[in-house]
């Protein structure tokens, strides 16, 4: 499972005239921490070419709560799928942080892309890959522990998020308590309780806002369904988010 693209965007994988084709389509956009950018079921078909920042992107439940499907960065392009198909809007768009983009309509992006067979075909690899990220999803909420899910998710942010610090690699990317839930499909009293068992391994520290991975050939181990190491010496750790 992954809340990340390929490793390569949208817009990293154009060539630069193309990409400053596109973004000549387009007018700049700033959203503000916590601005919904898309909303889930709205006919609007715009695409947002993300420049800088961090979006969330999830999808409401049945119970009321929200799931969250992926975090999407500079050089990536939300609203694609609505822009292709001209179909209602299949999830929301939420600024983590503030993001600056360029807001493409769709009529124009469509052209765009006719007229780019090569753009067409990274962003029918892009959907193929949204579609198997969902698929091993599904498998990972059916099958896996909420443990699991927990590490799994702080080691990829880790990996493709995150930077190296005194006591461990930082996560740059600042999920509190109940969007980490959200990201992993539980609720937030158990991803307390699973932070907590994480804690007392002594493969995370946690502090306001903030994780640490301390150790992260255990979060690994853990990620995949393996017994925990017995747990090392007493350690402080800040308090828990």
């Amino acid at each position: 499972m992954s809340l990340f693209g390929q490793d390569r965007s949208f817009l990293e994988a154009l060539s630069a005239q193309d990409r400053r084709a596109l973004l000549a389509e387009g007018v700049p956009r700033v959203y503000e921490p916590g601005t919904v950018m898309i909303r889930e079921r709205d006919t609007s078909a715009y695409v947002l070419a993300l420049l800088s920042g961090w979006a969330v992107v999830s999808v409401s439940t049945e119970r009321g709560t929200r799931l969250i499907l992926a975090l999407r960065g500079a050089g990536e392009v939300v609203g694609d799928l609505a822009a292709v198909d001209q179909g209602p809007r299949s999830a929301t768009v939420t600024a983590l942080g503030r993001v600056r983009a360029v807001s493409v309509p769709g009529d124009r992006f469509r052209r765009f892309l006719a007229a780019r067979p090569h753009a067409t075909s990274l962003i029918m690899r892009q959907l193929s890959t949204r579609l198997r990220s969902a698929d091993v999803e599904r498998r990972s909420l059916a099958s896996e522990t909420v443990l699991q899910r927990l590490s799994a998710r702080l080691a990829e942010l880790a990996e493709r998020a995150g930077s190296p610090g005194p006591h461990g690699t930082v996560l740059e990317i600042p999920l509190p308590q109940h969007d980490l839930a959200a990201a992993i499909g539980a609720t937030r009293e158990a991803v307390a309780k699973a932070l907590r068992q994480l804690r007392d391994q002594h493969v995370v520290r946690t502090g306001q806002r903030q994780v640490v991975v301390t150790d992260m050939k255990a979060l690994l181990h853990l990620a995949q369904g393996r017994a925990p190491r017995p747990a090392g010496p007493a350690e402080k750790s800040p308090p828990g988010v």
